[in-house]
């Protein structure tokens, strides 16, 4: 023991050498233009939410005495949801099917005999609601005169999807070879996606059950701690500031474990490879 003081006083001693020179020695300073940060306000629901959550702490700790309830139930009506919520997989399945309905209407405009620009502005008006404002804007564009070609890629990029990429691809090509053949093409690709439809659903009805039994349990032990903290002496330890500390370290164990199965449960988007961006590239090249 006698032996190391010395030897962890001369590593001090070389560490703080060492920081003094990084210290005074004068660094490059780089002008950067100031980035302009816009604070996008909080969805109403949250709102909402946070103002019953900041409500509830206030009873709970005029009730139970305990200071951290103000911090952690407004964490938790806003966190909870989101955890336990099935999440943006049901919205993707929705646009999904939009996609295969509109590229189907798309396929049956086009056997008439029309041209791909008057089959776009044709199918507008019987567009799936969920893509509706991207077909809007498409045909939008197309009737200011733009180029079809940049009128899909801007489209591609407002789905902001693979998919949506994979059908917008196949009518850049209709666009450039004007054959016959584009209908047929639709018609194949809308079969494509209505069976990755149906599978995604199956994968999601799986992904359900699990969730639901993270739900529930999560709502009984959430109802026997607040029965417990108002009634009961269990959680009497729990009052003192130490006690709070452990609540707070348990509670928070158990938030990762709820994020953990919700990262598990979210599946991995394919990339995308179309989009303006890449023909501003293939242009510079």
């Amino acid at each position: 023991m006698i032996i190391l003081v010395p030897a962890l006083a001369g590593a001090l001693i070389v560490g703080g050498a060492i920081a003094l020179v990084v210290g005074l020695t004068p660094a490059e300073v780089v002008e950067r233009p100031p980035r302009k940060r816009h604070l996008k306000p909080l969805p109403r629901q949250t709102q909402w939410l946070l103002a019953a959550g900041v409500i509830t702490g206030l009873i709970a700790v005029m009730v139970t005495g305990w200071a951290m309830a103000l911090l952690l139930f407004p964490i938790a009506f806003v966190g909870l949801p989101a955890l336990l919520s099935s999440g943006p997989a049901q919205t993707r399945i929705v646009r999904l099917e939009a996609m295969e309905e509109w590229t189907r209407s798309l396929s049956g405009v086009l056997t008439v005999g029309v041209g791909l620009e008057q089959a776009l502005v044709a199918t507008m008006r019987s567009t799936p609601a969920a893509i509706a404002p991207e077909v809007t804007r498409l045909v939008a564009r197309l009737r200011a005169r733009w180029s079809t070609e940049h009128a899909l890629r801007a489209f591609a990029d407002e789905l902001n999807d693979s998919t949506g990429d994979l059908v917008a691809a196949n009518l850049i090509l209709g666009a450039r070879r004007r054959g016959a053949g584009l209908a047929s093409v639709l018609d194949g690709l809308a079969e494509s996606v209505a069976a990755d439809v149906r599978a995604r659903r199956q994968v999601e009805a799986d992904r359900a059950k699990p969730r639901a039994t993270a739900r529930w349990v999560t709502i009984i032990s959430a109802s026997v701690l607040v029965v417990l903290a108002v009634s009961g002496t269990y959680v009497e330890p729990y009052r003192s500031p130490f006690g709070q500390v452990i609540l707070v370290g348990l509670l928070a164990a158990y938030v990762s474990l709820l994020v953990w199965m919700k990262r598990m449960a979210i599946g991995r988007e394919l990339p995308r490879f179309l989009g303006t961006r890449v023909a501003r590239t293939g242009d510079a090249t």
